[in-house]
Order: C-alpha cells, then sequence, then structure tokens
C-alpha cells in the first residue's frame, strides 16, 4: 500500500487494501478476525426513508509480526466516515468528560505547565478536553474537521476546522507558537497515512513538548471480547510495544504509559523527542504484561467471537420465541458491529434508546430499520428486556435505568450473553 494510493483515494469515496504494515511495511499479515461487510458507522438514514443502497466495507483485522500492530484491512475515505454532520460529541458521556478532566491533572502534574504554554487538541471535537487546559489558565486550539468543531469555537474553545496533516501543523505553529502537548484522545488511530501524522505532530511540538495519545487497548478488545469496537474509522489497534516501535520511526521515546477505563478500556501513552525525559517504570511493567498475555489471546480471539454471537442469538431467539420485546440501550459506533455482525434486525429489537439531546434520535441504526428513539420510551412503554449495546459500562447504566424506573430484565451481550433480572 503506497502513500500515493492513500492520497489519491481521499475525497473519492474509494477505498485502499492494506496490503502491508501501516507502520512498518511488512507484507507477511497474517489475519485475526473477519466480520463481514459493514456499513460506516456514523451514516445514519432518517426514519421513514425507504431503504437505499448504501455502501458496505470488509472488516478484516491483521496482525504485523514484525511491529505487533493490529490493524484494519481496508482504509476507507475519510470523507465517507467523518462527513460534516458527524454525529458524535464526547461531551455528552460522562465518562469521557472525567477522563478528560484526570488527563488535564496528570499531565500538569507530569509536564509541568504553565499559563503561556500552548495545548493543541488533534481531533477535538467538540472541545471537551481543552475546556480543561482552558479554564486552568492555558492557551489552546483545536483541529476537527467536523461541524463539531463550529460549536466547540462558538462556545470559546478557539477551532480551526480541518483535517489535521503537516500544512496544518506547520501553519498552526507559525501563527500560535509551538506546543508543550499535542494530544490526540481517540483518534490516533483513526487517520490514514500514520507516518504523516506523526511527522504533523513533531513539527507542532516544541523541543521539549509532549505528545500525549489515547487509544483503545489492544489488551483490552483481546480479555473482553470487545469485537464490537472493530469498525472503519479504527485503522489501527495499538498496544504499547507498536505505538513504540512508531514513534521511535520519528524520534519519539514512551516515556510514560497508563491504562484508563474510556472505551471499554484505553491506553494512554506519552511521548517525548528521545532522551528528553525520563523513562517511567509504567512503560517496562505494560510492555512485559503484553509480551506475556497478547499472543495466545490473538490466536483464539476469532473461535471467541463466533461462540458469543451464537450465544446471543440463542439468548435472543428464546426470549422473542414467548413473544416478548427488546429494546437496545445507546447507539454509540460499536453498537452497529454488533448488530450488523449479529445480524439482527428491527424483528429482534424493536428500537434503541438514546439519551434526549443525540444527534442520532430520529435516525435508523446503520444497515437496518431499528429505529432511535428518545430514552423516555424505555419508560413510557417498556420493553421486556433492555439490550445494552453499552455494555462496557454496563454497571454504571443498570442502576440508573432501576433508579428511573425500568422494571424489566438487562442483556449484556459481551463479553459472555447474560441476563440480569430484576
Amino acid at each position: 500500500m503506497s502513500d500515493t494510493a492513500v492520497q489519491l483515494a481521499a475525497g473519492t469515496g474509494s477505498s485502499v487494501v492494506v496490503d502491508r504494515c501501516q507502520v512498518c511495511g511488512d507484507a507477511a499479515l497474517e489475519t485475526v478476525l473477519f466480520l463481514g461487510y459493514m456499513p460506516p458507522v456514523n451514516q445514519m438514514r432518517t426514519i421513514g426513508d425507504r431503504p437505499h443502497e448504501q455502501p458496505s466495507y470488509p472488516a478484516e483485522v491483521l496482525r504485523c509480526p514484525t511491529c505487533n500492530l493490529v490493524q484494519l484491512g481496508l482504509i476507507v475515505d475519510p470523507c465517507v466516515l467523518f462527513p460534516p454532520e458527524y454525529p458524535y460529541r464526547s461531551g455528552t458521556t460522562r465518562i469521557l468528560r472525567e477522563n478528560f478532566a484526570d488527563l488535564y491533572r496528570e499531565s500538569s502534574a507530569l509536564i509541568g505547565l504553565t499559563a503561556d504554554d500552548l495545548i493543541v487538541d488533534v481531533g477535538s471535537n467538540d472541545g471537551t478536553l481543552l475546556r480543561n487546559f482552558l479554564d486552568g489558565g492555558h492557551r489552546v486550539r483545536g483541529i476537527e474537521p467536523t461541524d463539531m468543531g463550529k460549536l466547540a469555537d462558538s462556545e470559546g474553545v478557539p477551532t480551526t476546522i480541518a483535517y489535521f496533516g503537516r500544512d496544518i501543523a506547520q501553519k498552526t505553529r507559525a501563527e500560535h507558537g509551538a506546543a508543550k502537548i499535542v494530544t490526540a484522545a481517540n483518534v490516533f488511530a483513526h487517520i490514514e497515512n500514520v507516518h504523516a501524522i506523526v511527522d504533523a505532530v513533531v513539527d507542532l511540538l516544541d523541543d521539549d513538548g509532549v505528545f500525549i495519545s489515547e487509544s483503545h487497548y489492544l489488551a483490552s478488545l483481546i480479555e473482553t471480547l470487545q469485537y464490537d469496537t472493530v469498525y472503519h474509522e479504527h485503522l489501527r489497534h495499538y498496544s504499547v510495544r507498536s505505538l513504540s516501535y512508531l514513534l521511535r520511526m520519528h524520534g519519539l521515546e514512551v516515556f510514560h504509559a497508563r491504562k484508563i477505563p474510556t472505551h471499554g478500556g484505553s491506553i494512554r501513552v506519552y511521548a517525548a523527542r528521545t532522551g528528553t525525559r525520563a523513562v517511567q517504570p509504567s512503560v517496562a511493567e505494560i510492555v512485559a504484561e503484553e509480551e506475556a498475555n497478547e499472543p495466545a489471546g490473538l490466536a483464539s480471539f476469532s473461535a471467541r467471537v463466533v461462540n458469543s454471537k451464537l450465544a446471543l442469538h440463542a439468548l435472543l431467539r428464546d426470549i422473542k420465541a414467548k413473544g416478548q420485546r427488546v429494546y437496545g440501550i445507546g447507539a454509540p459506533s460499536r453498537a452497529s458491529t454488533l448488530i450488523n455482525y449479529v445480524g439482527l434486525d428491527a424483528g429482534i429489537v424493536d428500537a434503541v434508546m438514546e439519551v434526549p439531546g443525540s444527534y442520532k434520535i430520529g435516525k435508523y441504526m446503520p444497515g437496518t430499520l431499528i429505529p432511535v428513539e428518545a430514552e423516555t420510551r424505555l419508560y413510557t412503554h417498556p420493553p421486556d428486556y433492555a439490550l445494552l449495546l453499552s455494555w462496557h459500562i454496563a454497571e454504571e447504566l443498570m442502576p440508573k435505568l432501576r433508579e428511573k424506573g425500568f422494571a424489566g430484565g438487562f442483556i449484556v451481550p459481551l463479553p459472555e450473553p447474560r441476563i440480569v433480572n430484576p
């Protein structure tokens, strides 16, 4: 896969097959999992629209034996995946708000920020992450290609509406100075041509600057069977080993890493120019865990996914045979993968509930005619069961829904499908 091929694909609606590792270029990629053909997880049709053609793309997971990167086998045009009306907003999720507040506290203590320091967030969405640094008295700049950036800018978080790359990095540095911190939270695995992205980060960083990335963690994907995090926005599933390999190629060194709870298990990684920061013991500890557990976990991953799918189908079959109703709870991107891979439709899941104000209400789940409705319906027309599509926060969700009045049973689909009755 050449850089030229990737550049030609951008903006055309076309896709590029990954025939060699996105990081090290090795062509001997190994298939880990194939989930079939999936629609873009954030292309949602308006309720009432007649079904018409919708694109679907193969969802194959590959592993590189050289640098250990686990990656998707197809790069889809980002204009397809991240349209201007992209419906995701990070500020609506409590665990993300708390995580970004924690990132501010941790990085401030670890790096030692001053009021004049500039913090740049790549893929800044609605500005939730940067709001913590702004309120702390620091200079901030968001870079965001979707309309969420306009929202952030209107709410006082200075934002450049653009896709991040070397041109934007150099322009930002020329206009605002070098960045003490560049963050990329839940976007660093999303952006194609990753070497150009890291070069752009290096262009933007001050000599002693720090790059902080947060990505869904490969170990969490394996341990808790999170195949639902496999979709076309997630081009790479990082471990600390694969991230370190990538960053070393650009003169950056990982000096601290920490597991965090967001998205069902993520990794926060701090990197700086080699030799400029003392490497913390956390790096060696996490790498040792990966070396001990990752190979065996990947070897059995595909079989465990298939068995989980069959078990969920059997559980839902028994419920529907009794004439009982099921609503889905939550419509995160990962819900689209689970619904489409398992083969759920409106005859199995009557509707999916979203919190009031969600941009997804009034739409169909991708690839289906399952309507997304306001969560109030869960209490006014309660089903027999609530399928927790945001299952990774099930222990937090269930008591909240009980307090609001839901008295039915819960279905937790992963890692092993189970029913939690009242």
